[in-house]
Order: C-alpha cells, then structure tokens, then sequence
C-alpha cells in the first residue's frame, strides 16, 4: 500500500476535531505535521524551548536537524500553527523543557504510538492509505497546489534529487494519471 496525502480539506478538519477530542496534544501534533511537513520522528522529540526563547517569545525560526537526513533544517511557524502552539502551551501549563508530545512516561510519544492514534482517527474519518507519512506528503501536496506548482522548493524542503521524486512522493503524478483516465470516454 502507498500511502498518500490527504486530498480532502473537509477531511482534514474531521480528523483534526477528532484528534483534538481524543486529547489536544493529538490535534497538535495533527496540525504541526500539517502545516510544517516535518517527518514524525522530527515532530514528535520537540520541546517547549525549541520554539520559545527566554523571554517567552517566538523564535524566528524552529531549527532542528533531521533525523533521517542529518541536515539542519530551519522552519518559520505560521500563524495558525503558533496559535495552535500558544494556547496549548498555556493550557497544558508546560515549561521550557516538557516535550510538547509528552508521554506520561515523562519523555515525548513513540512513533509507533503517534502511528496508532493518527491511523485511528484516519480509519474513523475514512481517509484511505493513510500512514504517519501522511502528514508530510499532505504539507507538500497542498503547498504544490497553493504555490501555483513550484515543485523546485518543496523538492528543495524535502531534499529530494529529482523533481519526479517529489511528484510521486506527494502524489501528484497519481492525481495527473487519474485525470487522463476522465479525459477519453467512449
């Protein structure tokens, strides 16, 4: 099975209110994957501090390195997605060490675990083919689509080599196929 993106904002939105109601820190995590196309193993390790500096204010840019890659990667957060941050941190009552994805062991979630509940809330909202690289390939997706098709940087984001990599990866080649099928009809 190849995972793929969601296509469907108005999925999108039941799976977060899902996530959100099975508890905040889901619905966070939801979003975060969304809106900055971060694979999960790089969400899921990021604490308070990674965000805020001292004086509680936003950092101009979340700058982490990638596991998989080893690259540093720098990402300026969105407004929707520091208010999703701001009042979690608030309400969660964290401080500049808690993991935003805590774990009630007293470190942050497993990927398996982030796995589990995000594959759940997919399955209960019936989104198909969904994998926790879902996320990301979502991010990338509807950035390709929002960007007028600028594949050059969301390949460069992904630090793929090819543009027919990141096609595929984000599931537009797909996309473009399905449409060909429409296209002829005897």
């Amino acid at each position: 099975m190849t995972v793929e993106p969601i296509r469907n904002k108005t999925k999108i939105k039941q799976m977060y209110y899902y996530l959100s109601g099975k508890d905040a820190k889901y619905g966070l995590l939801f979003k975060f994957g969304l809106n900055t196309g971060l694979r999960i193993s790089d969400l899921l390790p990021i604490k308070v501090k990674d965000i805020f500096n001292n004086s509680g204010e936003y950092r101009d840019y979340l700058i982490l390195n990638e596991r998989k890659t080893g690259k540093e990667k720098k990402i300026k957060l969105n407004n929707a997605l520091r208010k999703a941050i701001n009042e979690f941190v608030k309400v969660q009552k964290l401080t500049s060490e808690s993991y935003l994805f805590s774990s009630p062991k007293g470190d942050h979630i497993r990927r398996i675990q982030a796995y589990r509940v995000l594959k759940e809330a997919a399955d209960v909202c019936g989104i198909e083919n969904f994998g926790t690289h879902s996320l990301r390939k979502t991010w990338g997706y509807w950035t390709y689509k929002m960007s007028k098709y600028n594949i050059g940087l969301i390949m460069d984001t992904f630090n793929h080599s090819s543009q027919s990599i990141t096609l595929r990866y984000i599931g537009v080649n797909q996309d473009q196929k399905d449409e060909l099928y429409s296209l002829v009809q005897f």
